[in-house]
């Protein structure tokens, strides 16, 4: 069994892209621009689909906001001081914060859900969150093409590597069902 990762990355690239950025981003946009820069994929496509899954994640937790937002941060008791400065640079600076809650550490999640708190336009916060996506996406996919250099001989090699990581991953996984298998069968019989 051959498994062609570089074949894997071209045919899926931009749509595991697309997916991973809806939810987190910065690795996946790193990992496009070294596929970008090992010419695996086109650096513009991966700028455009780090961008659209940035977009479409924050415009989800944005309406997730709006719609539970109190409920949810309401939860975070231990962080109701951040919610607080975060809630007051949204009054102070709406821009700046939509543009940059990406760039925020701790905020990638939480951020749009406190904007959609507010009570910023959504059509604003939709034009401020294509602009700090579109910075975003072409920062880190930037990073991760230059990064490239240095990544890219480790890659080459992990292909010759992958299969026997991936027959131990098989081998723990059987241990650990058969492991559970066997207990489970032992209490039933004790039982």
């Amino acid at each position: 069994m051959h498994l062609d990762i570089n074949g894997l990355i071209t045919q899926y690239g931009y749509l595991a892209l697309l997916i991973g950025c809806i939810a987190e981003g910065e690795t996946f946009t790193l990992l496009g621009g070294v596929a970008a820069h090992e010419g695996l994929l086109h650096f513009s496509g991966v700028v455009l689909a780090a961008m659209i899954g940035g977009i479409i994640g924050d415009q989800l937790l944005f309406w997730l906001g709006r719609r539970y937002g109190t409920r949810i941060l309401r939860r975070f008791s231990k962080h109701q001081e951040t919610i607080g400065k975060a809630n007051r640079l949204i009054r102070k600076h709406p821009s700046m914060f939509v543009i940059g809650v990406r760039f925020m550490y701790g905020f990638r999640i939480v951020g749009p859900i406190i904007i959609g708190t507010s009570h910023l336009k959504p059509l604003r916060f939709f034009i401020l969150n294509v602009i700090g996506a579109a910075l975003w996406s072409l920062i880190f996919v930037s990073l991760g093409y230059f990064a490239g250099q240095i990544v890219a001989p480790w890659l080459h090699k992990i292909d010759q590597h992958l299969k026997p990581v991936l027959w131990l991953a098989a081998a723990v996984i059987f241990g650990i069902v058969l492991r559970f298998i066997i207990r489970h069968w032992n209490r039933r019989r004790a039982g």
